[in-house]
């Protein structure tokens, strides 16, 4: 009995101690948005390693790596992932930032969860579907940026348009980012709402608080303003995404009390469903502020549209992606498309399918950000499974 288990026992100890490593080494490079810092070169020679053809590119200190493996005919799918981080600082850790150490099981580190911990669980997914090319069929695409948790104006973007440019028309594309809750496969993403950011300049006209019939209060109308807008009634929100405008500052310069303001300053975003594109909102917030267009000017800032992948009758990555996660959890994922925005929507079109999955999302950008040890294990098994799904011959 005893030597039956033992090798199972070794094997398990072996594949955790593959992908903590993997781990390990990535957190230890401090790359914050913008740098890579060594962390995209080494996933290029690991790449390589393995059989694929890569090509590094950097614009405006961002640098991207486009990598793919082709075993023959077949479809096209990639791995989209991220390798920068937000800042840390040593303070309140209880480990160091980027140490990548090991405590009470979990191994801790900026990035960690977000999103190193999937980039390292798919490289050793990838290891083992490269094992056998011969029983393989299709091309296989990583695509990695250092340009994710700041404006991401050069990472995937312009590695979508690189695609492009080359002909390269992905089937699916499989995001790293970190989606489950409570239990890693307990949620994935098929979508992502959209987000859009606006700075509206609200004029009036300045006068003595006494004479108020000689004024346009800029401070009034900012309240109308206000009001019209956290009442838009979104009609076009899709079940299960709905759509919300917040008011994010209201700004009046004026340190005279008693002087009616001339300008006013309101900004707001709104994280819209997947029923609408920007140019919905637009058009939807313009119309109801329409009466009062003499008296607004509105800069729209940060556009990211929203994208939606549904059940297709064939070659459906979701229906791959909930039986990856079914064969190694025993229960089906939540279908969700909350949260914010992701490196999804560069990749996602009508023909492409985008579906996100990775380890739990509790503690990313917090101090002491860490994945247990068993998360990686479980997300790296159900990558793997994918893989060999995916592109099984």
């Amino acid at each position: 009995m005893t030597l039956s288990i033992q090798p199972t026992l070794f094997a398990k100890e072996n594949e955790a101690q593959a992908v903590v490593d993997y781990l390990q080494t990535l957190i230890k490079f401090n790359s914050v948005t913008p740098y890579q810092a060594g962390a995209i070169d080494w996933l290029e020679s690991q790449l390589d390693r393995l059989g694929f053809e890569c090509e590094q590119f950097t614009f405006n200190n961002v640098t991207n790596l486009i990598a793919k493996i082709h075993f023959g005919d077949g479809p096209i799918y990639a791995f989209s992932g991220h390798i920068d981080v937000v800042p840390a600082t040593a303070e309140h850790w209880c480990v160091a930032p980027f140490s990548g150490a090991i405590l009470n099981d979990a191994v801790y580190g900026r990035g960690a969860a977000d999103m190193k911990g999937g980039v390292a669980a798919m490289l050793r997914a990838t290891e083992q579907l490269v094992v056998n090319k011969e029983a393989k069929k299709g091309t296989f695409y990583w695509l990695i940026t250092s340009d994710e948790e700041g404006e991401a104006e050069y990472g995937s973007l312009l590695i979508a348009e690189r695609l492009a440019q080359q002909g390269v028309k992905l089937d699916g594309c499989i995001v790293g980012e970190p989606t489950s809750n409570l239990h890693v496969g307990d949620t994935i993403k098929n979508g992502r709402r959209g987000a859009l950011s606006a700075r509206l300049n609200i004029k009036g006209k300045a006068g003595h608080v006494a004479y108020p019939e000689n004024t346009i209060n800029a401070a009034h109308l900012s309240a109308d303003v206000v009001k019209r807008l956290t009442n838009i009634d979104w009609s076009c929100d899709e079940p299960g995404s709905n759509t919300s405008l917040q008011i994010t500052g209201i700004n009046i310069d004026n340190v005279v009390d008693n002087m009616v303001p001339a300008q006013c300053e309101v900004t707001f975003n709104v994280r819209y469903s997947h029923g609408y594109k920007s140019a919905d909102i637009k058009n939807e917030i313009q119309f109801v502020l329409g009466d009062l267009a003499q008296n607004l000017n509105i800069e729209w800032e940060r556009p990211c549209e929203s994208f939606y992948t549904s059940h297709q009758s064939q070659n459906c990555l979701l229906a791959h992606v909930e039986q990856a996660v079914l064969s190694v959890t025993g229960s089906y994922p939540l279908l969700s498309t909350s949260g914010g925005t992701s490196d999804g929507r560069f990749f996602a079109n009508n023909h492409t399918q985008v579906i996100e999955c990775g380890v739990r999302n509790n503690t990313i950008h917090q101090v002491n950000e860490h994945v247990p040890i068993d998360d990686l294990v479980k997300i790296e098994s159900i990558y793997t499974t994918l893989l060999t799904t995916l592109f099984r011959c």
